[in-house]
């Protein structure tokens, strides 16, 4: 490939060099979150959205508690005009929002972008023109002379345009369109400029808004450019620093945290990322990450597949299954050694709540492979464990467990998981928790077999505390009455079977009894399920049963680990 026909950003930009305060700096609170889905979103999807797609976007937006939108570049088409008219005329912003709109440097489209706010009570109107040499030289034909006699002359053109407009309360903001590649002390002096010119104050301050518009470096150069405005900008308490990165190299996330670490106070962006090129940065991304953080986001994503749903109708775009956060699969596990420490991290939280006497919703997160509890966002434990051929016995069991109940024993977890890879290796798909218990039901839950026990009954002598059990029992074509002693019902059973010519060792055992779930019932009358390993005649199986009955399900679970051991020896 050829790369030498590209260069490296210190080639394009100089970033000063300074004592870098941002490395140790913490987020120990949430910027200003302002959504751009809207207008520069939109303006990167091939087919816009319509009045009714960004109304129902714009309510979502509100609904989450963003306190400022940009809402549209009105100066750009008649859809964007109208429905900024139909946000003033349907009285749709709430009394805590306030909306943003988009204009380049023209007085003709200033006056534009100023008609069609014409009736909100309060707006902030964006301005921006390119600064960097390339778009100066490229697409301007301006020197930095020009530029800031364009940009000065637009700027005083707004001022005027807002004091002709006393009803309305209008903040004003400024980007330098590729900033990142503009020279800092250039970017500095018109930012300062225009602050001065709109005479910003600490009661009515100017956003300046600094934008990677198209990334060429690592995020720590970023931070290092925000660093630099934050530090030398002029009337700094009277400046909103924003920043408004985009992912041309997969780093946008990354380059908003250094920003906000480094002094930016405002981020830009949309929901999931969409943009122009790889997009914008994602703001479900960024506060969700505070969030896994203990830092309160500020808005609230507590349903996040209504949000996912809502962005993917209005965009007409699909959120990626892996999407941080969002995604449909995102808080799945397949791999066995992931869903075995999932499984036990579940087990463990369940158990430090009920130590702590809270609910679980509210004690302590510490789950491996979770950042956050899916139930936060609205997600259902259900889906954080699936099976497939890649997934291991704790999988299994924790679906078996969470809907149908059975509780599988560790020592017979690994067989039972053998015998579902098996199945998933053959179909080369996903086995559903109903598909699971089907498969443990037609292996170990047996109705017929070699050895079938046709009639029984147990006693205990009440001075030797022995227990006897009298049988009927089939052993292929034999059926006969046999008689087995033992210190209780099962080797009293294993007693029974000897005489039928088969050798019982019962290794081990355990049985409970179900609890709710989503797939069986529960109550007063639900079943138990036992399981038995038993060596018989030499081989080692095994079994299980289920019954409303205790002894019941104990007895199947011996007698289906006699036929998985018969039928393979």
């Amino acid at each position: 490939m050829p790369h030498h026909r590209y260069r490296s950003y210190h080639e394009r930009v100089n970033v000063p060099v300074q004592d870098r305060g941002w490395p140790s700096a913490r987020i120990e609170q949430a910027p200003l979150w302002v959504p751009v889905d809207l207008r520069d979103g939109n303006q990167a999807l091939a087919e816009p959205m319509d009045t009714g797609r960004k109304r129902r976007f714009f309510d979502l937006l509100t609904g989450l508690g963003f306190k400022e939108i940009e809402v549209g570049y009105p100066s750009a088409s008649r859809t964007d005009f109208d429905f900024v008219r139909h946000l003033v005329t349907t009285g749709a912003v709430p009394d805590d929002v306030t909306p943003v709109v988009f204009t380049p440097a023209r007085r003709d489209l200033i006056d534009r972008t100023f008609d069609s706010i014409e009736g909100l009570p309060r707006a902030v109107v964006h301005l921006y023109i390119p600064t960097s040499p390339v778009w100066r030289e490229v697409v301007l034909g301006r020197d930095r002379a020009q530029v800031w006699e364009t940009l000065r002359d637009a700027a005083a053109h707004m001022a005027r345009r807002a004091d002709a407009t006393p009803s309305s309360y209008i903040r004003f903001q400024f980007a330098p369109e590729t900033f990142n590649l503009t020279e800092p002390d250039y970017v500095l002096e018109l930012c300062d400029g225009l602050t001065e010119l709109w005479d910003a104050s600490p009661d009515r301050p100017v956003t300046h808004n600094l934008p990677a518009t198209v990334e060429i470096a690592t995020p720590n150069v970023y931070a290092d450019q925000i660093e630099y405005m934050h530090r030398h900008l002029a009337r700094r308490d009277s400046v909103v620093l924003s920043v408004h990165p985009h992912n041309d190299r997969g780093t946008g996330v990354a380059c908003a945290e250094l920003a906000v670490m480094a002094g930016a106070q405002r981020v830009e962006g949309c929901l999931f990322g969409n943009g122009e090129r790889t997009g914008n940065v994602d703001l479900v991304t960024l506060a969700l990450n505070l969030y896994a953080q203990g830092v309160d986001p500020m808005v609230d994503f507590s349903d996040i597949d209504a949000v996912r749903e809502t962005v993917e109708h209005c965009n007409r775009l699909p959120v990626h299954p892996r999407h941080p956060y969002g995604g449909e699969l995102v808080h799945t596990a397949f791999s066995g050694t992931h869903q075995d420490a999932i499984s036990k991290g579940l087990a463990q939280h369940t158990r430090t709540a009920a130590e702590l006497g809270v609910p679980a919703d509210q004690a302590p997160w510490s789950v491996p492979y979770l950042p956050i509890d899916p139930a936060d966002v609205g997600r259902s434990y259900e889906a954080v464990i699936r099976v497939n051929s890649q997934s291991g016995k704790g999988g299994v069991a924790y679906l078996l467990s969470t809907h149908h109940g059975v509780d599988l024993p560790l020592r017979m977890r690994p067989e039972f998981s053998r015998l579902v890879q098996e199945v998933t290796d053959e179909s080369g798909r996903e086995a559903t928790p109903k598909e699971l218990y089907e498969l443990f039901r037609a292996a170990y839950l047996f109705t017929e077999g070699e050895v079938l026990l046709h009639t029984w009954s147990t006693d205990r002598d009440p001075v030797s505390g022995a227990h006897r059990f009298v049988c009927t029992l089939q052993s292929g074509d034999r059926v006969g009455d046999h008689e087995g002693t033992g210190n209780g019902p099962l080797s009293a059973f294993a007693d029974a079977l000897a005489g039928a010519g088969l050798e019982v060792d019962i290794l081990d055992f355990h049985e409970h009894a179900t609890t709710a779930g989503p797939d069986y019932a529960a109550g007063p009358d639900r079943d138990a399920v036992a399981y038995a390993e038993c060596r018989v005649n030499g081989v080692t199986s095994w079994g299980a049963g289920r019954d409303t009955s205790v002894l019941t399900a104990s007895l199947q679970a011996v007698l289906s680990a006699v036929n998985r051991a018969v039928a393979t020896s």
